[in-house]
């Protein structure tokens, strides 16, 4: 058995555009670039028994990362996605329900890989918490000793206020963008600043490390109670497909490496950049490209 390091478990699916279709879906997003920067991951998801669903079997494939774990739907259609950039350069999405990947079942081959003792991460979002029998399989797999991640992923219909609570009082580390902190955060009271919004988050949930997208403006980490800041890598950008996917492997990469929270946020930056100049969550690049072309400040290791 391949002794696998990180588990991504949720959605899998296609990014249906106005003139293409591109594989998509946060987990799987993260799970190619962890891959690419050499972490050994499982994808754990499932696919309709249609030309959709074989298609992503051989995307998978090529992109070296295991089909093992994903189960097939006979009754549900592979998930898509319609999807399309606004004026300001923002995607926006029509996640069609029900799909196969709402249905992920809890068996014993998902069982044996979450108590694998090498695995060191489980990276999840809040999409797979919207229809009841994928949430169930989520709260089994949320056992497991190794690290929860939560990548929130906040796309209305799909979310409440308490099947948020949960995810969020389930995971060690939290990934979201600055909208996503924004809103949340209002649920539990009125604060001056990101910084007052974040560390109440942390204080409420217990969530070790909480990193956070900002848009043009870069990021910013809170990682064992202290705040780190990355401006902006420029670039031109193609689409944010996947961008904030990219940007939490690159910086789980880092961690995985014991590099430190600075230049784990700078290189989880650049890796952000990088994919959003190029069409599609999941493009091809030397991971070279991620510290020479863009240039991270090595002394920050």
């Amino acid at each position: 058995m391949i002794k696998h390091n990180i588990v991504c478990l949720g959605e899998i699916l296609w990014d249906v555009l106005p003139d293409k279709e591109l594989p998509g879906g946060a987990p799987l997003n993260v799970a190619y670039h962890l891959q690419k920067l050499s972490q050994q991951v499982a994808m754990v998801s499932r696919i309709g028994n249609d030309d959709h669903g074989k298609r992503l079997l051989q995307l998978m494939e090529k992109m070296q990362l295991t089909t093992a774990y994903v189960q097939q739907d006979n009754t549900y259609a592979t998930g898509k996605v319609n999807a399309w950039m606004d004026a300001q350069n923002d995607m926006q999405y029509d996640i069609l329900y029900p799909v196969a990947w709402d249905h992920i079942s809890w068996n014993a081959r998902l069982e044996s890989l979450l108590q694998q003792p090498h695995l060191q991460y489980v990276v999840f979002g809040s999409l797979m918490a919207r229809h009841a029998a994928s949430r169930e399989t989520l709260g089994k797999a949320l056992q497991t000793k190794a690290q929860k991640v939560l990548d929130i992923n906040l796309r209305a219909p799909w979310y409440t206020p308490e099947t948020l609570e949960w995810l969020l009082q389930h995971c060690q580390l939290l990934k979201l963008n600055v909208a996503e902190l924004q809103l949340i955060s209002a649920w539990y009271g009125s604060y001056d600043n990101n910084e007052a919004r974040i560390q109440a988050l942390a204080a409420r949930f217990n969530i070790d490390t909480i990193i956070v997208t900002l848009g043009s403006k870069g990021c910013m980490g809170y990682i064992q109670q202290q705040f780190y800041y990355q401006e902006v890598q420029p670039v031109t950008v193609a689409d944010t497909i996947g961008s904030g996917d990219a940007f939490l492997a690159g910086f789980l990469s880092c961690q995985l490496n014991n590099c430190t929270p600075a230049y784990s946020l700078a290189y989880a930056n650049a890796l952000g950049a990088l994919v959003a100049s190029r069409p599609g969550g999941c493009p091809a690049y030397d991971p070279a490209e991620i510290t020479t072309s863009l240039k991270i400040p090595q002394y920050s290791l």
